[in-house]
């Protein structure tokens, strides 16, 4: 017996990396599992259905059921189609797994328009338009019974999102959208009996391949764990899409290595309360007490070599 026996899900980017990862031991747990890969190279150029293929037929070869889905996650329709597919070939829809992403890295003031709307509409509306069309799907299933749905998505985050990359406008404002609409989807569709979450992943990948300095620090060191292989991230993905994180949702959890991290966003650091109304000169009047002790300057980057 596994631990998503009669579960049907859904893992986007599943071609390679961290989402054939989960495809495969959600799988490997008794789910039917959609693969979808539009099997685009890392910047998100070209088409090939052989990736997902091969994960399909690994999958089925293990005894499990797989099917195919090449459509993009950026396209309303084919991300509707997506979620359609699962309920045509297996019968509903219980987790959905967003993992689908690209990198096209430069300088702010270098980068193109097509390099800024790339990224949003894959990592952005590539999440968004299949929790939409997921989530649709779940609130008519609960009008219809009146009965929590017990569903999940986990979303893909990134610290770069969070604590700001350079070279990542693109890529960072992507991915602290996620982690903002994780929180607002978790409080929109929890009465309907769906948890959402958010990874905040390290892992190697062909994305992290492209930064430098992360091949050896991510090396598998012969006897150790192998913290940074894709399975070290699926692990969580699997907890969080299974009833055994019951009670979890609008969270984003940070893998890397052996180190499992919460993560929350933007708080108040410092505070001056005018009963006025501000205009210039109250305002530098106050700054002084308000920046006190805190660095003028750009924060500095949290994560550890190689994290994007």
């Amino acid at each position: 017996m596994g631990r998503f026996d009669g579960k049907v899900a859904i893992v986007t980017g599943a071609g390679r990396g961290i989402g054939a990862a989960h495809a495969r031991l959600l799988a490997s747990e008794g789910a039917a599992v959609v693969v979808n890969d539009l099997g685009g190279d890392a910047t998100g150029e070209g088409a090939d259905a052989t990736p997902a293929q091969m994960v399909v037929e690994e999958i089925k070869a293990a005894g499990g059921r797989a099917s195919v889905n090449g459509g993009s996650v950026s396209s309303w329709t084919d991300a509707e189609a997506l979620v359609q597919q699962a309920v045509d070939e297996f019968g509903g829809l219980d987790i959905l797994v967003n993992n689908a992403g690209i990198l096209r890295d430069r300088m702010s003031f270098s980068m193109t328009e097509a390099e800024w709307d790339t990224v949003i509409d894959v990592h952005l509306k590539g999440h968004f338009a299949p929790s939409r069309f997921a989530a649709a799907y779940w609130r008519t299933k609960f009008k219809e019974t009146s009965e929590p749905v017990n569903a999940k998505i986990v979303n893909t985050a990134s610290e770069s999102g969070l604590y700001g990359n350079a070279g990542q406008a693109n890529y960072a404002a992507a991915k602290a959208g996620i982690a903002s609409m994780t929180i607002v989807m978790a409080r929109e569709i929890e009465r309907l009996g769906v948890r959402v979450n958010a990874i905040c992943p390290v892992a190697r990948t062909r994305l992290t391949e492209t930064v430098a300095g992360t091949s050896e620090f991510m090396a598998k060191k012969e006897g150790q764990p192998d913290q940074f292989a894709p399975e070290n991230i699926a692990a969580v993905v699997a907890w969080l899409a299974s009833d055994l994180s019951a009670g979890i949702t609008g969270q984003v959890i940070k893998i890397m290595g052996g180190s499992l991290q919460v993560l929350r966003g933007w708080r108040p650091v410092a505070e001056n309360t005018d009963h006025g109304e501000w205009d210039l000169d109250t305002v530098a009047k106050v700054a002084p007490e308000l920046f006190a002790g805190i660095p003028g300057g750009v924060p500095p980057f949290m994560p550890n070599i190689g994290d994007i």
